[in-house]
């Protein structure tokens, strides 16, 4: 019998980016790198073992607007193009480097793998990469779940109506594609604040996961640590992120992705070689990371990067997954031990960690989900849904205010470069709810610009723009996108008021953000949250 459990939980996300007017740009290349580098790559990992009927799930999570960007007819077809012109540039080098003993397999390599995710793309999954995993989901290799609309950071929301929103537009996005309510939510950046609760489980909802000391802080302080979850006031189970799970993959000193084997991220020809020879791979004359990369991690400390070998990096992902299963089985035996109970060990990543940002990061997981499932081990692999068929009574407490941000709070999201954004969101917060209730009776083009209004909102509302101004990395663009969705809100709410709604204004908003076809503008006619909950 196992003597505890591991769960891994992927939460992919990206913020929601359709340039209509614009056919290439940098920002839209977030997606196709994701595509090309992280998703098509986990999937196909999957895939394999459920081809191989191997026991053992993982959790998927899909933010509502990567559904909607991989739903995108237009972005869709924008990636295959995209895919075609790093073809093109793979086939140059496979010329430029020809020769050379070290750089010629490599280019070899990076032309056959654009090659075949474009094969993939086009002729496996006929460009929806949805489907495939709710495919891989009704076989039960899989556990889908989602997040909030836009992946707002629910906490510095003001109104229970806009929680409520996020919510529920987020779970009828995941219901919309995939047809049912999901068991787990994710919250976006584990952001907890009680306010959350209720609509979850009014939802239907059964867990969700927070970050360590969310739950480690509860009231009452919880018996089983962070190797249980918790029972929160509304009958949710509240799971905590395991530190040691984190720290071996996740952090940048002691993670597996340092390993000096692994492909180094930051040197790429879309740095490295001359704009006119990369041409149409670049958006416009904009250096981009283009995923071929020659050169391996070597040391951290040092700009000297010696060259990538694929086949020892490959060796290397094997044996970190045997790494990796050793220390859950060690830790599974001594809390097993402790508790005399089961440990849950709930180990949540972003999902671009793994081919994106680490090259070797689908390979790793296929060889950790293959040889827990092969080789005798003290621990078993489930999804956090299966838990309660193994503990169906667990501890009642109240969780922390929390959210796996640096400092373990709100500060990234509240900082000096973006606590202005506040003051705006609010007073669109309170202005949205009166416009719902003033105009709940409201039809035809009022109707579908109080619809947009929604829309623009909840766009204005992502977690992501307040992100990326702390950050610093494109800095201006997330200024710009706030203050577009904000200013497009705030135009539409004076037409409604006016009765003069502007139906070539609208139609064009409908055709840019077009995201949530089903949103019901009257979700956010209730409710300003206490004065002191707003955390």
């Amino acid at each position: 019998m196992a003597k505890g459990f591991l769960s891994i939980v992927l939460h992919a996300h990206l913020p929601f980016v359709k340039h209509v007017d614009a056919d290439d740009c940098l920002e839209q290349r977030w997606l196709f790198q994701a595509i090309t580098e992280t998703y098509i790559p986990i999937l196909n990992c999957i895939s394999r073992l459920a081809e191989d009927d191997l026991p053992g799930k993982i959790t998927i999570s899909l933010s509502p607007p990567l559904l909607e960007m991989l739903d995108d007819s237009l972005l869709q077809e924008r990636y295959i193009r995209h895919l075609e012109h790093l073809i093109e540039l793979a086939q140059k080098e496979t010329v430029r480097v020809r020769g050379d003993i070290n750089l010629e397999p490599l280019a070899s390599m990076y032309l056959s793998r654009f090659e075949q995710t474009y094969l993939d793309y086009v002729d496996k999954f006929k460009c929806n990469l949805i489907q495939p995993w709710a495919a891989l989901e009704s076989e039960g290799y899989v556990e889908l779940s989602t997040s909030a609309a836009t992946h707002a950071y629910l906490p510095l929301l003001l109104s229970d109506s806009s929680i409520r929103a996020q919510v529920e537009a987020g779970l009828n996005t995941f219901r919309r594609h995939f047809g049912h309510t999901p068991k787990g939510f994710w919250l976006p950046e584990c952001a907890y604040v009680p306010d959350v609760e209720p609509v979850l489980k009014q939802e239907g909802v059964d867990y969700f996961i927070m970050e360590t000391h969310g739950v480690l802080f509860s009231t009452p302080r919880p018996r089983f640590g962070y190797h249980a979850p918790v029972v929160t006031p509304n009958g949710l189970l509240a799971f905590a992120r395991d530190p040691d799970c984190s720290k071996q993959v996740w952090s940048a000193d002691e993670g597996y992705p340092g390993d000096p084997w692994y492909r180094e991220f930051y040197r790429d020809v879309g740095y490295d070689l001359p704009l006119d020879y990369l041409g149409k791979a670049l958006p416009g004359n904009t250096r981009v990371p283009l995923g071929i990369k020659y050169y391996r991690v070597t040391d951290r400390k040092s700009n000297y990067k010696d060259f990538y070998r694929p086949e020892i990096a490959k060796h290397r992902a094997w044996e970190h997954a045997g790494s990796f299963m050793f220390w859950r089985n060690k830790e599974a035996e001594f809390w097993n031990d402790i508790y005399g109970r089961r440990p849950v060990m709930v180990a949540p990543y972003d999902a671009e960690l793994f081919g994106h940002w680490w090259y070797e990061g689908p390979l790793w997981l296929e060889n950790l989900m293959r040889r827990m499932a092969l080789e005798k081990q003290s621990v078993k692999l489930i999804s956090l849904s299966e838990y309660r068929e193994y503990y169906p009574v667990n501890q009642p407490a109240e969780p922390a205010v929390s959210s796996w941000g640096y400092k373990g709070y709100h500060e990234v999201w509240l900082a000096d470069s973006n606590h202005w954004i506040y003051r705006h969101l609010h007073h669109c917060e309170t202005l949205m709810a009166r416009l719902s209730e003033d105009f709940k009776h409201a039809t035809g083009l009022a109707e579908r610009a109080l619809n947009q209004a929604a829309r623009e909102l909840l766009l204005a509302q992502a977690s992501d723009w307040p992100f990326i101004m702390k950050s610093g990395t494109v800095h201006q663009y997330a200024v710009n996108r706030f203050v577009t969705h904000v200013g497009r809100f705030l135009r539409l709410a004076r037409q409604i008021e006016t009765g003069a709604v502007d139906p070539v204004f609208l139609k064009h908003l409908e055709h840019t953000d077009n995201i949530f076809p089903d949103i019901d503008f009257r979700v956010f006619a209730t409710g300003i949250r206490d004065e002191g909950k707003v955390s």
